[in-house]
C-alpha cells in the first residue's frame, strides 16, 4: 500500500480562535475537513494525527473527542475500518426523522433539501425525532426519494409515556405519541409495580435496531387510563415539558421573600404615585403589564410598565438555565406549568395591586392620529392601583354602567383617556392595513371530579383590544430600539405566504370571483382589504379560514424580517417576560443600552441569538402541541357518552380521506371518513377545498353546514368519528331518461 509522505505543514487559519478556547489546542474542525478534502480519501485517526503533527497522549485524546463530535454533528463519518471521510463527499444526508402513525416516516434534511421517504423497515431502527445520516437508496413507485439509514447520530427519545399492557406474560408499552409506532418491551423485573392498562412513563434501556425492538423499564406509574387530570400528566411527559425545579435553583431562590428590598428600588424613577393598573382575565394569576394614560398636547402620553424579570433572573444562574430550557409557560385547562417559580411568577415579578414592584417602562408619545411620535425606556418602581378585569373595564368604558363607573371613580379620567387612545390606535391599525382575523377561542368548564360540563367560547371585548393595542405599541418601540442601537436580540418575525401557498390561494379566490391585490408580493393591507370586502358574505368564514391557512408561522430570530400580519417593519416581544423567555432577552438587551454599553460589549453574539431563537420557537410549538393534546383528550372524554347523538356542524377542513366537521355551539371536531359519505366515488379538489361525488355530483366544501351523528370516540387516538345524519345524506341519483332514437 502506497503511503503519502507528510506535506509541508499548512497554517490553520483558525489557530488563534482554538488557542483562546483551549489550554492545549489542536487543529480546528475546518482544518481537519480541509485535510480530508485535499487528500481525497478516507483516513484513520493515527494518519490524521500524523498529517497534522499531533503527538502526545493528551493531544491524541483531544483529537479523538473532536473527531467523535464531528461525527455526531454530521460533518464526518467513520467506516468499519476506522477511516474518516467527509459526509459532503459521500452523498449522505443528515436530518431529523419524522415518524408517521402508519409506521413509515421521512427524513427532513438539515440543508433544506427534499425529504427522504423512510419505509417501515427503515423506521424499525429509529424513533421519531432521532437525528440520522442516510443515503439515497432510490426512487419509489410514487416518485419519492427513498432513504436508507446509515447511522444514528443522536437519539431523541430517552423516556416516553404510554399505556402498559400484558399479553401472554409479556409486558409492553404502547407510546402515547402516535408518531412512535414501535411498542416498548418491558424487561423482566422492570415493571415498576404497573398493572395492565395503566398509564406509565418508561425509560428506554436499549434503543431500537432494525433487528430488535426497543427495551425499557417503567419508572413512573401515572395512574388509571381515565383518571381525572390524566390528560395533562400525559401531555407533560409526551412532550418532555420540564416539570420539577432543580435543587440548585431551589437553593438560589430560597432567600427571596414577598417584598422588594429597599436597596433594589434605588436609582429608579419612582412611579408609585401614578395610578397604573393591570387589566387581565378573571382567572389570571400573574400580571406582566400595567398601563397609565394621560392627555398631553394634541395627543397622549402612554406608560406601559412591564415586570422587571431581568433584575431577578441573571445569566449564568440555575434559574436562568431553567427558564431558557422551558422557554415559555404552558397553559393547560385549569393548570399552568410556569416558566419561573411561583415566588417570582405570582410574587416578586407579578404586578399585584397595592405593593411595590420593580418594572421596566416604555413611555410612548402618541399623536391624535394614533401615530407614535417618540418613546423612551427606563427602570422604575411602581405600585399597581387596581387589578381590573376585561369584563369590568368593558362595563366602565363601553357599556358605561353607572355602578361600575362609580366603583372606580378615582380611575375614571385615566381609563377614559386610555379608551380615547385605543380608538385612535385602532384607526391607525386600519390605515396601516394590519390583518384582523375573527377566530373563536374556547374554555372548558369543569364540574365535580373534573368532569367536563361544557365547552364555551371566550368573549373578546374592546377591553381586550385596548390592552392588545397598548402592548403592540410597546413591542414595536422595543424592536425599533434594538435596531437603533444595533443590539442583537430576538425579533418576532412573521413572513408572508410562500409563492406556492399564494398561488393556491389565488386559484381558490378566482373560483369565487375574488381577487387578492398586490401582485407577486402582496402586503398585509391587501389581505385586510379582502377581509373587509367579504365580511358580509355568507361564505366569509370559509374564505377567512383559507386566508388564515395560507399564512406562515411566526418565529423568533435575530434577523429582522418584519411582521407581515401586523404590518410592521420590525416587531419584538417585550411585554410578557414572566411567561416568555424571548421577552426576557429583549429586556436584557435594552438594559445593556440603558447602562451606557454598546453592541461590542454584549456577552452574547448574533450566532448565539440564532440558536436561542430556534430553541424559543421550538418551545413555543412544544407548548402549543402539548396543550392541544390535552384539550383533544378532554373533548374526546366529553363526547364519549354522546355516541349516537346528532348535531349541526360546519366543515372545518377537507382532505382526500374525508371531512373534518366542527360541531356548532360545542366546538368539538371530528372526521366523516370519505367511505361514510355514501355509495359513490368522491374526488378531492384541493384548490376548491371540496370533495365531489362522481355519480351523484354531491359536493362537500369547506365552510358548508352539515348534520352529523357521533359514531365512535377513541380516547387513545384522540379521534372522534362522525357519519352523515339521515337528513344530511345525499339524495339518491335521479334515473336518467332514455333518449328516443
Amino acid at each position: 500500500m502506497t503511503r503519502h509522505s507528510p506535506q509541508p505543514p499548512r497554517r490553520d487559519p483558525y489557530a488563534e480562535r482554538e488557542a483562546r478556547k483551549y489550554e492545549n489546542p489542536i487543529p480546528s474542525r475546518e482544518f481537519i475537513m480541509d485535510l480530508l478534502e485535499r487528500r481525497g480519501e478516507l483516513m484513520n485517526r493515527s494518519r490524521i494525527a500524523e498529517e497534522l503533527g499531533i503527538e502526545g497522549e493528551e493531544q491524541m485524546e483531544a483529537l479523538r473527542r473532536r473527531l467523535r463530535a464531528m461525527e455526531r454533528d454530521g460533518q464526518l463519518i467513520r467506516n468499519r475500518k476506522g477511516g474518516y471521510g467527509l459526509v459532503s463527499r459521500m452523498d449522505l444526508v443528515c436530518g431529523r426523522v419524522i415518524g408517521h402513525p402508519d409506521g413509515f416516516g421521512f427524513l427532513v434534511p438539515e440543508d433544506g433539501g427534499e425529504d427522504l421517504f423512510l419505509s417501515a423497515r427503515e423506521m424499525r431502527g429509529v424513533f421519531h425525532g432521532d437525528r440520522v445520516m442516510a443515503r439515497v437508496a432510490g426512487i419509489d413507485r410514487r416518485g419519492r426519494r427513498e432513504g436508507s439509514v446509515v447511522e444514528v447520530l443522536e437519539r431523541n427519545t430517552q423516556r416516553l409515556v404510554g399505556r402498559y399492557f400484558v399479553e401472554g406474560g409479556v409486558g409492553f408499552v404502547v407510546p402515547d405519541n402516535k408518531r412512535i409506532s414501535q411498542d416498548i418491551l418491558i424487561a423482566k423485573g422492570e415493571e415498576g409495580g404497573a398493572r395492565h392498562d395503566q398509564i406509565v412513563t418508561v425509560e428506554i434501556i436499549e434503543q431500537p435496531t432494525k433487528r430488535s425492538r426497543p427495551l425499557g423499564r417503567i419508572v413512573e406509574v401515572l395512574g388509571e387510563h381515565m383518571a381525572p387530570g390524566m390528560e395533562i400528566e400525559v401531555a407533560i411527559r409526551a412532550h418532555n415539558l420540564p416539570l420539577e425545579w432543580p435543587p440548585q435553583l431551589e437553593r438560589e431562590i430560597a432567600h427571596l421573600g414577598e417584598q422588594v428590598p429597599e436597596q433594589a428600588k434605588q436609582g429608579r424613577e419612582d412611579l408609585r404615585h401614578l395610578p397604573l393598573v393591570t387589566i387581565d382575565g378573571e382567572d389570571a394569576r400573574d400580571f406582566d403589564d400595567a398601563v397609565f394614560c394621560r392627555a398631553e398636547g394634541n395627543g397622549w402620553k402612554l406608560l406601559v410598565a412591564i415586570a422587571d424579570v431581568s433584575s431577578y433572573v441573571r445569566p449564568g444562574t440555575a434559574l436562568d438555565d431553567e427558564a431558557r430550557e422551558r422557554g415559555t409557560s404552558v397553559y393547560f385547562p385549569e393548570r399552568v406549568i410556569p416558566m419561573l417559580p411561583e415566588v417570582l411568577s405570582n410574587g416578586l415579578c407579578s404586578l399585584n395591586p397595592g405593593v411595590d414592584r420593580l418594572c421596566m417602562v416604555c413611555e410612548l408619545a402618541i399623536d391624535a392620529s394614533g401615530e407614535v411620535t417618540g418613546y423612551r425606556f427606563f427602570d422604575a418602581v411602581m405600585r399597581s392601583h387596581a387589578r381590573l378585569t376585561y369584563t369590568e373595564v368593558a362595563a366602565i368604558l363601553v357599556e358605561r354602567e353607572e355602578s361600575a363607573r362609580s366603583r372606580r371613580r378615582d380611575l375614571l379620567s385615566h381609563l377614559e383617556q386610555l379608551y380615547a387612545l385605543f380608538q385612535a390606535l385602532r384607526k391607525q391599525r386600519e390605515r396601516r392595513g394590519a390583518m384582523d382575523f375573527i377566530t373563536t377561542e374556547t374554555r372548558i368548564v369543569f364540574g365535580p371530579q373534573r368532569k367536563i360540563e361544557q365547552i364555551v367560547p371566550l368573549e373578546r371585548n374592546e377591553a381586550h383590544m385596548l390592552i392588545e393595542e397598548c402592548m403592540v405599541a410597546a413591542n414595536v418601540a422595543a424592536a425599533n430600539f434594538l435596531l437603533e442601537h444595533r443590539i442583537p436580540a430576538l425579533f418576532r418575525v412573521h413572513e408572508g405566504p410562500t409563492a406556492e401557498k399564494l398561488e393556491a390561494l389565488r386559484e381558490f379566490l378566482r373560483e369565487l370571483g375574488l381577487q387578492l391585490e398586490g401582485g407577486e408580493k402582496p402586503r398585509a393591507r391587501h389581505f385586510a382589504r379582502l377581509l373587509e370586502q367579504i365580511k358580509d358574505r355568507p361564505d366569509a368564514h370559509l374564505i377567512q379560514t383559507v386566508l388564515l391557512r395560507s399564512m406562515r408561522q411566526a418565529i423568533y430570530t435575530p434577523d429582522n424580517e418584519g411582521h407581515f400580519g401586523l404590518a410592521f417593519d420590525a416587531y419584538a416581544h417585550f411585554t410578557s417576560p414572566i411567561r416568555r423567555y424571548p421577552d426576557l432577552v429583549v429586556h436584557r438587551a435594552i438594559r445593556h443600552v440603558l447602562a451606557g454599553k454598546d453592541g461590542s460589549q454584549l456577552p452574547w453574539s448574533h450566532d448565539d441569538m440564532v440558536l436561542l431563537g430556534e430553541h424559543c420557537s421550538m418551545t413555543e410549538r412544544r407548548a402549543d402541541d402539548a396543550t392541544r393534546d390535552a384539550v383533544d383528550w378532554l373533548k374526546c372524554e366529553y363526547m364519549m357518552d354522546k355516541v349516537g347523538e346528532e348535531y349541526e356542524g360546519v366543515i372545518s377542513s377537507v382532505t382526500a380521506f374525508g371531512l373534518f366537521v366542527e360541531l356548532q355551539h360545542i366546538y368539538v371536531e371530528g372526521l366523516v371518513h370519505v367511505t361514510a359519505l355514501g355509495n359513490d366515488y368522491f374526488h378531492f379538489d384541493p384548490a376548491k377545498h371540496r370533495l365531489t361525488g362522481e355519480r351523484t355530483g354531491r359536493s362537500y366544501r369547506l365552510g358548508d353546514g352539515i348534520r352529523v351523528k357521533v359514531v365512535r370516540v377513541d380516547l387513545d387516538e384522540r379521534k372522534i368519528d362522525f357519519e352523515l345524519a339521515e337528513s344530511g345524506k345525499p339524495e339518491k341519483p335521479r334515473k336518467r331518461r332514455r333518449r328516443r332514437r
